[in-house]
């Protein structure tokens, strides 16, 4: 049995994003065929969380290969959206401190249905647990065609550039 979802979704207003991906870019570092979120369009920073979409289309990077005839999006895939999504809110509201904001780890990741393109994922998000400067807990769900698709728990840490970079 999937979890509740963590926000409604019937009053947002996806043609009318909170942050677009140029200002998504101002806050996440990825880029290219690495960049999974397309827009944010809706923050509640009071209950810390946070909603967006991946546009998924036929030119996806993994498509030719995962699998040929059949693009089935790749699980670790999935889980890099909801991170790019938690991160982007993370950074963005100076939950952490750092550069930016990277992996932690990965709890109970249920995935739950096939994703194909052309869909488009909707991201939720919703810190449960922050540790200030060192880690911050959130729940993530995916879900496409008003189905949860994946879900779980990450953590998210901040990276220094400079003190990764001398140690």
């Amino acid at each position: 049995m999937p979890p509740p979802v963590l926000y409604d979704l019937s009053g947002i207003d996806f043609s009318r994003p909170v942050f677009d991906i140029e200002a998504i870019r101002r806050v996440n570092p990825q880029r290219n065929q690495m960049e999974q979120l397309t827009a944010v369009v809706y923050v509640d920073t009071v209950n810390h969380g946070v909603v967006g979409y991946k546009d998924i289309t036929e030119n996806e990077f993994w498509v030719p290969g995962h699998m040929p005839g059949f693009p089935l999006m790749p699980g670790v895939i999935m889980c890099e959206c909801a991170a790019q999504l938690a991160s982007f809110y993370a950074q963005k509201y100076k939950l952490l401190g750092g550069d930016f904001v990277g992996f932690g780890g990965m709890d109970d990741i249920k995935f739950r249905g096939p994703i194909f393109p052309p869909s488009r994922l909707i991201l939720l998000a919703k810190m449960k647990e922050l540790r200030t400067g060192r880690r911050a807990l959130f729940d993530f769900q995916g879900i496409v065609e008003d189905r949860i698709v994946f879900s779980g728990t990450m953590t998210g840490v901040p990276i220094h550039r400079e003190k990764s970079r001398a140690e």
